[in-house]
């Protein structure tokens, strides 16, 4: 086994470090989700957190780590007689993105299951994290089936595995940690109040404090025995400290001057439900018993909100998290006064449970978030030409219907799309490639029951052999590449048009987001189109680059329209099963070059020709309209939707399905 990195040889990363620490603490507080860009120690900080645990006592033999004081009466491996039992470390269990159902909550042997009414079951990661840690990387890349069985089990602290009406119950209660870069999409709402605590983490642009992590980094990977033999002294006092303040937890006093803070300080900033609240009070509480104290201070609240509204509050999807630190300081403010005094902060274990001095690399606090909107990364203007305009902000978004691909796909899952998923209705059966994972029970019985004499069948159950075995057929939903070609000529200008425009593709965004999709941004104007916005999981990065598109220049409508086709030729090689939809938004004029008109026609065709489902949002205005965005549509051989149309009726949704006309 590898020699694990030591958590306290972590540069930096105060806020981390200490959410980490809260949770050993108190596992109450419900996992920490660590948001971040590359390279900042994400993983490796909570890789390292698992050997600072204080082992736990488990039933000997038992799979699903039972306690021996009180053993889960439900043990498949069960019943146990409470006793004394053997110490293990504490486990860390990593989750991949890829992971099936199967070996997230393990899996039951349909064959034995059927033919011997046997529960022969196969634990699966849900029981190896159970009293343990369950790490999830690239947790907002995790497919939604997955993130389901997450909730199900982080709500009722146990996992259930039923199959064709055998069912096998086990408990699993984990700490839930997981880590993601917001640039490749966000994380379910749902999922995301599960997580107790969040910490926004950025890499250090202190030179001294990136030497320090380099100069780590090469020592550590040199010799990681002698690197962390190095640490040992540093790591056994804060494994030390975890137990004392585990020990220290139950006495510590939460007293209603610090309830009251708490519940006015959720009020202020109006988030949804009481789990905020309860965190709140459960991450101050472990702060006081981190820096060994038995009362709950002021500044524990303060910490507390900190680490535990940012993602909990209010807000829409396209804005970054945050928390405001005056809006906080003024509440807590409000409130200092009444009910119980503070004890001394002098006195003893004061402002141990402190956020860390503002030198260090996260002293913005809550605000740690608002750089990586931009990450340096905008698209600026291409050219100060006399005809640009500067960038129009979006009107308000509003709810659209449902732009959907015609056919039936194969695509990843989520929520646009018709296609053949894992999950969803049954359609009908076939033989398994491979492991079989959802058995398609009718099927099955009816390939067995011919061979019953045959195979010597004398009692009363059914002889069944792999062969035998149908795998259900499902019709769900997939994902699709929704691919935005914005047209920013001069043509769209005019401020409130853009503005309108610009509402109109942020509220097709917000679909997006909430149907699971990839997005792309193509953008053209002047003489050329560009890029803006990669295909991507990432809406938000999609929004960002639509508020700062700026306007101005001729309508080289072909050239948007050619690079979009390369867009999706490029994709359908790393991604062949996720069907595209495009959305042109244009008044359909073309300007520049020789036979600008016929040229956007040869390159719409191409569209055609490919069988890509299409729709143009005409944003064509005035008394005169001389119905070009509807040509377009007719080459592009999709369907033409006024923006009017598409803000008309907004509540209903007037927005047309796309349906791809008859050759």
């Amino acid at each position: 086994m590898s020699t694990p990195f030591p958590f306290t040889a972590v540069v930096g990363q105060e806020d981390l470090r200490l959410a980490l620490l809260l949770n050993a603490v108190s596992p109450a507080v419900g996992g920490v989700l660590v948001r971040g860009e590359k390279g900042t120690a994400k993983s490796t900080a909570v890789r390292a957190l698992s050997a600072l645990l204080p082992e736990v006592a488990v039933v000997p033999g038992c799979r699903f780590s039972c306690d021996p004081v009180a053993p889960d009466p439900s043990c498949p491996d069960g019943p146990h007689e409470a006793g004394s039992g053997g110490m293990r470390p504490s486990r860390m269990v990593e989750l991949p993105v890829g992971a099936s159902e199967d070996r997230l909550v393990g899996a039951l042997d349909i064959e034995r299951a059927l033919a011997e009414g046997v529960k022969a079951f196969e634990p699966g990661l849900l029981a190896d994290a159970h009293r343990g840690i369950l790490y999830v990387d690239e947790v907002n890349l995790l497919h939604d089936h997955l993130v389901d069985l997450l909730l199900d089990a982080a709500a009722m602290g146990a996992s259930y595995v039923e199959r064709e009406g055998v069912s096998v119950r086990h408990a699993s209660k984990f700490l839930l940690v997981g880590t993601m870069n917001p640039e490749e999409g966000e994380l379910r709402p749902q999922l995301l109040d599960r997580f107790g605590l969040t910490v926004e983490v950025a890499a250090s642009r202190e030179p001294d404090q990136r030497v320090e992590v380099v100069r780590r980094r090469l020592a550590y990977d040199d010799d990681p025995a002698g690197f962390a033999a190095r640490w040992a002294d540093e790591e056994r006092a804060v494994r030390q400290r975890i137990v004392a303040a585990r020990e220290l937890l139950p006495s510590v006093r939460l007293g209603d001057g610090a309830l009251r803070q708490i519940a006015a300080t959720c009020a202020a900033f109006e988030v949804d439900g009481m789990r905020a609240d309860i965190v709140m009070a459960r991450t101050a509480t472990a702060l006081a018993a981190w820096a060994g104290r038995t009362d709950v201070l002021a500044e524990d609240v303060r910490q507390a909100a900190l680490l535990a509204l940012p993602h909990r509050r209010r807000r829409n999807p396209f804005d970054a998290p945050g928390l405001d630190e005056d809006k906080l300081d003024e509440t807590l403010e409000e409130f200092s006064g009444e009910g119980d005094e503070d004890p001394d902060p002098d006195g003893p274990g004061g402002g141990g449970g402190q956020p860390p001095s503002s030198d260090g690399p996260q002293a913005d606090g809550g605000s740690g978030a608002q750089p990586e909107a931009g990450d340096g990364g905008e698209p600026q203007p291409s050219g100060a030409g006399s005809g640009e305009q500067s960038a129009a902000r979006a009107s308000e978004p509003f709810r659209t219907k449902v732009l959907s691909v015609p056919g039936l796909g194969d695509g990843a899952a989520g929520r646009r799309s018709r296609a053949r998923t894992e999950h969803g209705r049954t359609t009908g059966a076939r033989r398994p490639r491979g492991a079989l994972t959802k058995l398609h029970l009718a099927a099955t019985v009816q390939a067995a029951a011919p061979h019953q004499r045959a195979r010597g069948r004398t009692g009363r159950g059914l002889v069944v052999r792999r062969d035998d075995l149908r795998q259900a057929t499902r019709e769900g939903r997939e994902g699709n590449l929704v691919l935005f070609v914005v047209d920013a000529s001069g043509s769209m200008a005019a401020r409130q048009r853009m503005s309108a425009v610009k509402g109109a593709v942020l509220s097709l965004l917000l679909d997006a987001y909430q149907r699971r999709d990839k997005v792309g941004l193509v953008t053209f104007r002047g003489s050329a189109a560009e890029v803006a916005l990669p295909p991507t999981s990432s809406v938000d990065a999609a929004a960002a680059r639509l508020e700062t598109l700026p306007t101005g220049g001729r309508t080289p409508l072909a050239a948007g329209l050619l690079r979009a086709h390369e867009v999706l030729r490029v994709e359908r090689l790393r991604d062949p099963a996720r069907r595209a939809l495009v959305v042109v938004v244009t008044d359909g004029r073309a300007t520049g070059g020789p036979e600008p008109v016929a040229l956007a026609g040869r390159a719409a065709r191409l569209f055609a020709a490919d069988g890509v489902a299409s729709v143009v949002v005409d944003c064509e205005s005035g008394p005169v309209r001389l119905g070009l965005a509807g040509q377009l549509a007719g080459e592009l051989d999709g369907t033409a939707v006024t923006l009017d149309e598409l803000r008309a009726d907004s509540i209903a949704g007037l927005v047309k399905d796309v349906q791809r006309r008859a050759a």
